[in-house]
């Protein structure tokens, strides 16, 4: 359990803190990857939610090298934290969808910047293998490598919804694949799907916990335009939370987190110009304020109602 004094959940910057002397960073990086959800492998048009433009910053152009990509994001960062340094966060689509040789020029392209002291590496788990772990786990040994894995939700009725092109057994296949190698592992939930209220949600929790991941990153649900998503609510408009609601759900969810689970985000905040809904006009950090202070409020903390699922079959025994 790595929570600081102040904190009522185990959050990503006390534990990123707890392995670097110095104030880390995240770059992120488009290095012109595509996905198989998208290239005709699996389908076209990529998971109905999915538009990458959303969460690309400025600097962060495909047409731009690597290295270009990093300087500039430094450049971004250090006008606050002269001393800062900064992990390559390659984002955009699907950062393990090529041959062995062209990834390792770009993560070698990316620890070759100067001041960049880890990779966080944004991927599907029906995209990696044991020839790339293999790989992976030599570089871990230099540096701190974060495989950040879409999981998005462990109800395969919703993967197929959202058409995610794998089953949740390919999450575990995949988690299971990458432990004990020195890689940590990341996930990446959405809250708020269509067709999951609020028990799916926290049920899921419990399946995180046991999965084997490191850091878990939440989002809420947002509709963006240009997406399949984005004609579906307007034809048939589903439930969205509203601040309130969400906050309310992220703290149940915490409560039934395993308490060793490091959280990094709870939400996602997308240009105005392309999002629909939901308009909460609240900064990811104004969330984190809200959700933090009600735990302190009403006295709840992450892992207080976490019992494991082999934990409670035994009891029903």
């Amino acid at each position: 359990m790595n929570y600081s004094v102040s904190m009522p959940y185990n959050d990503y910057g006390t534990w990123l803190r707890q392995r670097f002397p110095y104030k880390v960073q995240k770059i992120s990086v488009d290095a012109g990857f595509t996905c198989p959800n998208r290239d005709g492998r699996l389908g076209t048009g990529g998971c109905i939610y999915c538009n990458n433009d959303s969460f690309n910053p400025s600097y962060c152009q495909r047409e731009k090298s690597v290295k270009q990509q990093l300087v500039e994001g430094k450049e971004f960062f250090r006008r606050k934290y002269p001393e800062m340094r900064y992990m390559a966060y390659f984002q955009a689509f699907t950062n393990t969808y090529s041959t062995l040789d062209h990834l390792k020029s770009l993560y070698e392209e990316a620890l070759d910047v100067e001041d960049v002291v880890g990779l966080v590496i944004g991927t599907r788990p029906d995209c990696i293998d044991d020839t790339l772990l293999d790989y992976l786990t030599q570089l871990a040994r230099q540096t701190m490598v974060t495989l950040e894995y879409g999981i998005e939700t462990a109800n395969d009725d919703t993967l197929r919804l959202i058409r995610r092109g794998h089953d949740f057994q390919c999450v575990r296949d995949a988690v299971e694949r990458t432990k004990g190698r020195g890689i940590v592992i990341g996930g990446h939930v959405i809250l708020g799907l269509p067709g999951e209220d609020a028990e799916e949600s926290v049920r899921q929790a419990t399946i995180m916990s046991e999965l084997g991941l490191d850091v878990l990153k939440i989002h809420q649900m947002q509709i963006i335009r240009g997406t399949r998503l984005a004609q579906m609510y307007a034809e048939n408009p589903f439930h969205l939370y509203s601040p309130e609601e969400y906050s309310e759900l992220i703290v149940r969810y915490l409560e039934h987190l395993s308490e060793d689970m490091v959280v990094e985000r709870f939400a996602s905040q997308s240009p105005k110009e392309m999002l629909i809904a939901p308009k909460w006009g609240l900064k990811n950090y104004e969330l984190t304020n809200l959700i933090v202070n009600k735990m302190k409020r009403e006295g709840r903390r992450q892992g207080s109602l976490f019992v494991s699922n082999s934990l409670a079959m035994s009891r029903s025994l």
